[in-house]
């Protein structure tokens, strides 16, 4: 099957036998490809490698037979998208969810879409911790394992602001006393449901909810970018020399 002009972005990139590259790519309308393009390593690669960095919205062509795509047409749309520090590394997080949460050729519009906004939020120097929030709680959405932010999973009532939370990631938020472990404020719940940015606290809470459920969708194992992230955060935070 061919497909042209599909909306797409590079989520990794690897060597693939002498001149070309094994390419994970999250398409508009197929949803994550493994896309082979070949000859772009070479001295006279004819699709040219710096096209096929991560975070650029490209138009590409495909050849898709079985489970890999050939990649025979790759054009850039728009400005180049830059991510310094740290942004790079939330866009490098991005991706990693993306490949670890998506099964290949399953089409998610709606995720395409709000990888996108995030990247935009990201290259406009947008609070990172706020922009993965929202990017994590719309993946989440879009794959169908969307959280439970407006009721109590267990009266139906409907969450208080002032109330205290325990959420189960296979149930939904249950009302708890304050001093439980992991509780969170139902304000915290209703903003994200709300995409209302939170204060600090909640943007601390909020982060450990969201690794607690994406933890879970992993069968318990971790990402790479949770360690490159804190190794970086540490890094800063420690003193000169």
């Amino acid at each position: 099957m061919r497909l042209e002009q599909q909306p797409a972005y590079v989520l990794h990139a690897r060597p693939y036998r002498e001149t070309s590259l094994l390419l994970e790519c999250l398409t508009r309308e197929q949803g994550r490809l493994g896309v082979v393009a070949r000859g772009v390593r070479g001295e006279r690669a004819r699709l040219r490698r710096a096209q096929l960095e991560p975070f650029q919205p490209l138009a590409v062509d495909l050849l898709l037979r079985g489970e890999l795509a050939t990649l025979t047409a790759v054009e850039t749309v728009g400005a180049p998208t830059r991510l310094p520090g740290d942004a790079g590394l939330a866009g490098l997080y991005l991706n990693e969810l993306v490949v670890r949460l998506t099964g290949r050729q399953d089409p998610y519009p709606r995720l395409f879409d709000a990888y996108a906004r995030t990247l935009a939020r990201l290259a406009a120097g947008e609070l990172l911790a706020w922009s993965l929030r929202r990017f994590e709680r719309d993946l989440l959405e879009a794959i169908g394992y969307g959280l439970q932010l407006q009721h109590d999973a267990d009266s139906g009532e409907p969450l208080e602001a002032a109330a205290r939370y325990r959420y189960h990631v296979e149930h939904g938020a249950v009302r708890c006393a304050a001093n439980t472990p992991h509780a969170l404020r139902g304000s915290d719940l209703l903003a994200l449901g709300h995409d209302s940015m939170p204060d600090a606290h909640g943007l601390k809470t909020l982060r450990d909810l969201m690794r607690e459920v994406i933890r879970f969708h992993l069968g318990g194992s971790e990402l790479r970018a949770w360690r490159v992230l804190a190794t970086a955060v540490s890094a800063r935070k420690a003193p000169p020399g």
